[in-house]
């Protein structure tokens, strides 16, 4: 990624988003030109002179001041996050050597015993240009089958924009794709130069619309937390919370975490997953039919589970990738 035209495309981005009456101006009517604040607007807003904010607007950011960052960042309402990518792209720190970038990561030995050891709580480990790392048997249920996916595969953003699995999987399918975009393009700011990173933007530019327009739009987001609602194939609808938290000794790294609500119908569905999955590991879903078809083994546990449960039954099984 040229930082100096990410630079020029970002600002432009944030301006244009906000109007003269969200920041106090007075807006005299009449058609703009460009949608968005001038740059003679936000200039005077941010204190600095038109010719400086435009030279910055520019890409030329080598001699920017941190306050002046700070004034920019106040007048666009830029989020925590958006304020890192503002700072990486226009002063870059030292950047990661190519090779290192390209290195697989890996899960340290004692993460995975954690992963293991959350038997109740679907987990997983995302990593540089949202790689899927490391699993456990829940998260695996939840998601997709990680472990079958080709290596090239087995990343999130891949999975959102080029497997049709998806568009089932997550209700809000656009708040997910718009989330997983702003990520990767955190990323890119971080690791401009990782060869992997550029690949896996050009696949996915060239092969999805979607990620052509969202990626255009320049959003930023950062791991967190809330609320996703899934429509599981093997348990139907979920509604989860979701907590992101950093291992120690891998920045890079994140693991993500969901959860129910005590008592509540996705908790019961979650328990069902969880036997689900007990059960096409033990069974290794070698049975006639196709894995959590309806000859699968698995599948009749759970559904024999279902007609024992106080809740309502599953909808029809199948890949949950």
């Amino acid at each position: 990624m040229d930082q100096r035209t990410e630079l020029s495309e970002f600002l432009r981005s944030r301006r244009a988003r906000l109007r003269p009456e969200d920041v106090g101006l007075p807006d005299h009517g009449g058609r703009r030109r460009v949608p968005g604040l001038r740059r003679e607007e936000l200039a005077m807003l941010a204190g600095v002179s038109t010719a400086y904010y435009t030279r910055l607007e520019q890409g030329h950011g080598e001699s920017v001041s941190a306050a002046v960052l700070d004034a920019i960042s106040r007048v666009l309402r830029l989020t925590p996050a958006e304020r890192e990518h503002l700072d990486r792209i226009t002063k870059p720190t030292r950047r990661r050597p190519a090779r290192a970038a390209a290195r697989p990561q890996r899960v340290r030995p004692a993460l995975q015993q954690l992963l293991d050891a959350m038997e109740g709580v679907p987990a997983y480990v995302l990593g540089r240009r949202l790689d899927i790392i490391g699993w456990n048997r829940l998260g695996n249920a939840l998601g997709g089958d990680f472990s079958a996916m080709p290596a090239e595969q087995r990343n999130m953003a891949w999975h959102v924009f080029l497997d049709p699995a998806a568009h089932e999987l997550y209700t809000d399918w656009e708040g997910k794709a718009t989330d997983v975009v702003g990520i990767l393009r955190l990323d890119a700011g971080r690791d401009p130069d990782d060869p992997r990173l550029a690949s896996l933007i050009g696949e996915l530019s060239l092969k999805s619309e979607d990620f052509r327009r969202l990626w255009a739009a320049h959003d930023i987001r950062d791991k967190g937390h809330g609320t996703k609602e899934l429509h599981h194939p093997v348990v139907g609808r979920l509604t989860l919370q979701y907590e992101t938290l950093r291992p120690a000794g891998d920045l890079d790294q994140v693991l993500v975490t969901y959860h129910a609500e005590p008592g509540s119908t996705s908790a019961e569905s979650l328990r069902l997953l969880a036997s689900w999955a007990a059960t096409a590991a033990t069974a290794g879903s070698s049975g006639p039919g196709d894995p959590g078809g309806p000859g699968d083994p698995a599948v009749a546990a759970v559904e024999s589970l279902v007609d024992h449960s106080p809740q309502s039954g599953p909808s029809a099984p199948g890949s949950a990738r």
